[in-house]
């Protein structure tokens, strides 16, 4: 099973809307989806139509019940919600071994799935870290503007640390430019840079940037996907630019099956 996060350390620039539309993208693919919600805000939660009333993946961190009994199975996919107790994280994951919660308590369940999208919080914490440790690879949406950029910086530390200490097989799949209006002088020049933060990563910028698109909100506010709300949007034609582009980056992965 591959595990892919959508990280970065500044809100609003598209983390949920990415991991939302990359798994239900390769769900219409035919791959076994698994999305995991560590945001405490619970967008991807609602994006999907997922009870929040229930056990949480603040449940499965902290190993109150097994990861089997968490699982909400829709029609294309299951999930594992979130809720405002992901606030609590940093206070409630304090032991030995912290970092590698979600890594263990999806041990269980890694076989049923081909792929588990995890949302992060835009945050420095505990539960990016382990989004992070528990990856095996990483894609960082950022919008072309000065404090998408200064995200990006502060995540490289930390991405820096994930590697040396928890997890040396961690890759950024890239950098995804959101909400991209391509004739903007200011877009271009923040492309530029963007691309120069990539480099510092040692990763690459996606080559089709996410364009503004209203679909996107509007596909949220009615919790459908992307592709069922608007298969003929800007957007939808971006992310499934994205999905190909990042299932050819894993064509020369070991042993990896896609």
């Amino acid at each position: 099973m591959k595990v892919i996060a959508t990280a970065n350390l500044r809100g609003g620039v598209g983390k949920t809307a990415t991991a939302h539309a990359l798994g239900a993208g390769l769900a219409k693919r035919s791959y076994k989806i698994l999305f995991i919600d560590l945001d405490s805000q619970g967008s991807l939660t609602h994006d999907l139509a997922a009870d929040r009333s229930g056990l949480n993946s603040m449940d499965m961190l902290i190993g109150s019940a097994p990861v089997e009994e968490i699982l909400q199975h829709k029609e294309a996919w299951d999930i594992i919600p979130a809720t405002t107790a992901l606030a609590a994280a940093d206070l409630a994951l304090v032991s030995t071994g912290k970092e590698y919660r979600l890594k263990e308590a999806l041990q269980p369940v890694s076989s049923r799935y081909d792929f588990c999208i995890v949302d992060t919080p835009p945050a420095l914490n505990i539960l990016t870290v382990n989004a992070l440790t528990a990856a095996t690879g990483a894609i960082i949406p950022a919008q072309a503007e000065i404090h998408s950029l200064q995200g990006i910086g502060l995540l490289n530390e930390t991405l820096k640390q994930v590697k040396r200490y928890c997890n040396r097989e961690l890759v950024i799949y890239g950098i995804l430019l959101t909400r991209f209006k391509g004739r903007a002088l200011l877009s271009q020049d923040m492309r530029a840079n963007i691309e120069s933060a990539a480099e510092a990563l040692h990763t690459k910028v996606f080559s089709t940037p996410i364009r503004e698109c209203i679909s996107v909100a509007e596909a949220q506010a009615y919790q459908q996907d992307i592709f069922t709300y608007a298969p003929k949007s800007n957007a939808a034609k971006d992310y499934t630019a994205l999905i190909k582009e990042v299932l050819e980056d894993m064509k020369g992965d070991k042993n990896n099956g896609y």
